[in-house]
């Protein structure tokens, strides 16, 4: 017990060192590239914003790892061709946040489609990477789940806040927490909690959205066009998380307790 202890400051220290040196080394790298002056609301540069959102999905994903007990230290994990992948995803996604302060008609209104785009298809590139490798961790799953979050997040928000998805496309950000939420709820009053349906569709799915947020960011796209057809691509994905939340919750038939 008491050898864990002393190497537990080491740990934290550790990994708060290494969150930020992420953070300040994507501060730097923007710093010349993104413009200085952020909107009212909210005092912090693009830069300064981009990194700390990066260093937050890196806490994120460090914290839920030791929570669950993945064996190994994460920051001794984190690295290898895959994960790096999968890190250069999140940074992308990081810096489409930082456009949360930047405000519509930007000379670089082009850049959050170009890196969430990237990230995108990178999405489908450190998977394929990890399974020709052999090397498909919980680490590399939990990371590609918590960027693909939080890349819903930013890029929806920062398309809404420009005028190029309706507020209510907001509601695919919320799904998946809005679903977290409802299971842990069920488990908190002790209610069974079901497996959800073995179905692909629900990747395929968060493709075309991928797809669908990254045209919307283009500044070429036409507005109105993406407006009408954003409520016909919205759809399909909130009813998959219905069902996956009916499923889970015993509503539909041939659920298995988890």
């Amino acid at each position: 017990m008491t050898e864990p202890r002393r190497n537990r400051p080491v740990a934290v220290g550790l990994g708060v060192g290494l969150l930020a040196l992420a953070a300040l080394g994507l501060i730097g790298l923007l710093r010349g590239l993104l413009p200085a002056s952020p909107t009212a609301w909210l005092a912090l540069s693009p830069a300064v914003l981009a990194g700390l959102c990066w260093a937050g999905q890196l806490w994120y994903v460090g914290y839920s790892l030791d929570a669950v007990g993945v064996p190994g230290a994460f920051w001794r994990r984190l690295f290898g061709l895959a994960n790096a992948l999968t890190l250069l995803r999140g940074a992308l996604y990081a810096v489409v946040a930082g456009f949360v302060v930047v405000p519509a008609g930007t000379p670089l209104a082009w850049v959050p489609a170009l890196c969430y785009g990237f990230g995108a298809a990178l999405d489908k590139i450190d998977g394929t990477v990890a399974r020709s490798l052999g090397r498909e961790t919980d680490l590399g799953a939990r990371l590609d789940t918590a960027f693909d979050t939080f890349g819903f997040v930013a890029a929806p928000l920062v398309a809404v806040l420009w005028g190029l998805l309706p507020v209510w496309y907001l509601s695919l950000s919320a799904a998946r927490y809005v679903f977290l939420a409802g299971v842990r709820w069920r488990r908190f009053r002790d209610r069974p909690v079901f497996d959800r349906p073995d179905s692909d569709l629900g990747k395929y799915l968060a493709g075309v959205q991928m797809a669908f947020i990254t045209a919307a960011l283009v500044p070429a796209a036409p507005t109105d066009l993406v407006l009408t057809v954003a409520p016909f691509v919205l759809a399909p994905s909130l009813a998959v998380f219905a069902r996956d939340y009916l499923a889970v919750s015993g509503r539909l038939p041939g659920r298995t307790n988890y």
